[in-house]
């Protein structure tokens, strides 16, 4: 029963996590700190780990190319990680504040992002890094940026754990993003960004990814013909994703009222998506 509500979580408060990577105060914030969009995103999504070396925020991001990290992340310290963040938490400030509304004053946001961050402070981060970095990174008071610090440290403990996954697998980062982005006979509740788009944002070259392809091929995981799972791709997906809810679990557990808590930041999470500003989603009047 965990590792569904694992799911749930997942499913549930994902939305209102990624309008830090989706929204449309981002050029003005590339223009504002003098980087580009890889450098901003590396910059704002590893600056809890600290000036460390390119290397370290390769191995938590994992999908994305070292070589675009070693790039992009000496840019991001010179401009300065405290920078960069700040300057990430007043894009999500414009942006979640405009979305929520008269929501945003909920005495309710502030109560859920309390619980949330209990939830967090419980969990074993051993083997978690870049989820521990976020937790112990400082957050603004504002419930509206109280809540998505918390989502975020729930969503990277769910994400390290989902890396360890894909390595059981034996899925190096190119193949894992191949493999995640390829054809799915059940499409439904599948998060992919295509292609083009994941090569633009994760560094990958044609070469690379067809390398990857072929490597997929060989061990049966795709079509012959197609960027398509095979039917053994399709039962190692289940499993990675089986796996993945298995090892969020624990953080869960002991959570009674985890389900109304779900339910509770739902009216939030839909007042984001109808913004319109996350992919495949529009604007609602």
């Amino acid at each position: 029963m965990t590792s569904a509500l694992a799911r749930l979580a997942y499913s549930t408060l994902e939305p209102y996590h990624v309008a830090a990577y989706f929204n449309p105060d981002l050029p003005n914030a590339y223009s504002d700190t003098g980087l580009d969009g890889h450098a901003f995103y590396v910059g704002a999504r590893g600056a809890p780990l600290g000036p460390c070396a390119p290397a370290v925020v390769s191995s938590t991001f994992y999908n994305f190319s070292p070589a675009l990290v070693a790039t992009a992340w000496p840019a991001a310290v010179e401009a300065g990680l405290e920078r960069v963040s700040d300057r990430r938490w007043a894009a999500l400030d414009t942006v979640l504040a405009d979305a929520l509304g008269e929501r945003a004053g909920d005495s309710h946001l502030a109560e859920l992002a309390r619980r949330l961050h209990e939830i967090g402070d419980r969990a074993d981060f051993a083997g978690r890094p870049l989820s521990a970095a976020w937790h112990a990174a400082s957050h603004p008071d504002a419930p509206h940026l109280a809540l998505w610090h918390a989502i975020a440290v729930l969503r990277e403990w769910r994400g390290d754990g989902h890396l360890a996954a894909l390595v059981d697998a034996e899925l190096d980062p190119t193949e894992a993003v191949v493999f995640h982005e390829a054809q799915h006979p059940e499409p439904a509740g599948r998060r992919t960004l295509g292609r083009r788009i994941t090569q633009i944002t994760r560094g990958w070259s044609d070469e690379q990814w067809g390398a990857a392809i072929d490597r997929l091929r060989t061990r049966g995981l795709l079509q012959p013909d197609a960027e398509a799972l095979s039917d053994n791709g399709v039962e190692l997906d289940r499993r990675i994703e089986e796996r993945t809810d298995r090892l969020a679990a624990s953080i869960w557990r002991d959570v009674p009222d985890a389900e109304d808590l779900l339910t509770s930041a739902r009216p939030y999470v839909k007042a984001v998506i109808a913004a319109g500003f996350l992919p495949g989603t529009k604007k609602k009047s």
